[in-house]
């Protein structure tokens, strides 16, 4: 009987180590998609440059947070490395290479959910951090809020040590140029404090709505997460906030059935909860993400002319990402290790 005690005891004291250590369950299922934004992206207005300066980008987001992931990170961890990569780069309209509003600021907006205990956080209308996903996360681990916006987020990311930088961090030439254009403003007038981004220029961005960021992922442990941030619409007004921070609208995740990002008019996500609609077709009516993701974007919008697109991703490493518009840029990487990026529609 002290023997069966013993061994008892033994197994449990494993059991408990085993969780402890968070020792990894399956590898094989770990899984990274990615989104840089949906629009008018054609290859006729690409250049060969502009095109691959996307999709090395896209690469190193997507190699940055699976590493993390086969290392024994979690799916949080993966997508606010991941997110953090794409926020650093002028090319897409997320923290460095956020558009200007009307009034020629930069305002900053994001969202991270954790598909396992439901747990999630944003923030909206910043202008001095110069990560705002860590901000959000910041906010979900560490406050008893969901969202915080403005000079309040800004506080308390400085309370969490979330680094801050001046507002002109964000000013770029290409950006500015767009902002002007919208305007009907001469663009030679450009200030000259502001200067061109070392990676190379954006070229003409014909559509001034999307490039919102966004990353999903699912990690050994069989946890889903998601995360959004953008720099919002080009001449935006009077405190516009969109889809990005939006939990259900266009940030989602739910380890009983996917984690979504989403990218787009951000009207209309808010208003069809495009994120959240996503993942109760699933749960509710039984369809694979596959089949979610394309009746909400393909069908549902397109029916009421809402241009965009979202990343789902389900518990068993299931991938989706389909948009209505000529092009997104999107990426995956799963077991194989190897980066897959992609940016018009065929």
């Amino acid at each position: 009987m002290r023997t069966l005690l013993v061994c008892i005891s033994l197994l449990f004291s494993i059991f408990h180590y085993t969780m402890s250590q968070n020792i990894p369950r399956n590898n094989s299922k770990v899984t990274l998609v990615i989104h840089g934004g949906a629009g008018t992206i054609t290859k006729s207005s690409m250049t060969p440059e502009k095109e691959l300066a996307y999709k090395e980008k896209l690469a190193e987001a997507l190699k940055a947070g699976y590493n993390i992931m086969m290392k024994g990170g979690t799916s949080i961890e993966a997508v606010v490395a991941t997110i953090k990569i794409l926020e650093d780069s002028p090319l897409f309209n997320a923290g460095k290479g956020a558009v200007y509003t009307n009034e020629g600021k930069n305002e900053l907006d994001a969202s991270i959910m954790d598909g396992n205990s439901h747990q999630a956080g944003a923030v909206a209308g910043v202008t001095t951090i110069k990560n705002p996903i860590e901000a959000a996360l910041a906010i979900m681990n560490n406050s008893p809020h969901v969202m915080m916006v403005g000079r309040g987020a800004e506080e308390f990311a400085v309370s969490q040590g979330v680094e801050v930088v001046a507002p002109s961090y964000f000013h770029t030439k290409d950006r500015y140029e767009q902002l002007q254009k919208v305007l009907g403003s001469d663009t030679t007038k450009l200030d000259q404090s502001i200067e061109s981004e070392p990676e190379g220029k954006l070229g003409q961005f014909n559509d001034e709505k999307f490039g919102t960021v966004g990353a999903v992922a699912l990690d050994q442990y069989g946890n889903l997460a998601a995360g959004t941030s953008t720099g919002g619409m080009t001449n935006k007004k009077f405190g516009r906030i969109g889809d990005s921070p939006i939990i259900g609208a266009g940030t989602y995740a739910d380890n009983s059935s996917c984690a979504v990002s989403a990218t787009g008019h951000g009207e209309y996500f808010i208003k069809e909860v495009v994120a959240y609609d996503i993942a109760a077709l699933m749960k509710y009516s039984r369809l694979t993400v596959k089949e979610a993701a394309e009746k909400v974007i393909l069908e549902k919008l397109s029916k009421i002319n809402a241009e965009g697109g979202v990343i789902a991703l389900d518990k068993n490493g299931n991938i989706s990402m389909p948009f209505n518009t000529a092009g997104m840029y999107r990426g995956y990487i799963q077991k194989e290790g190897n980066p897959n990026v992609f940016i018009y529609k065929d």
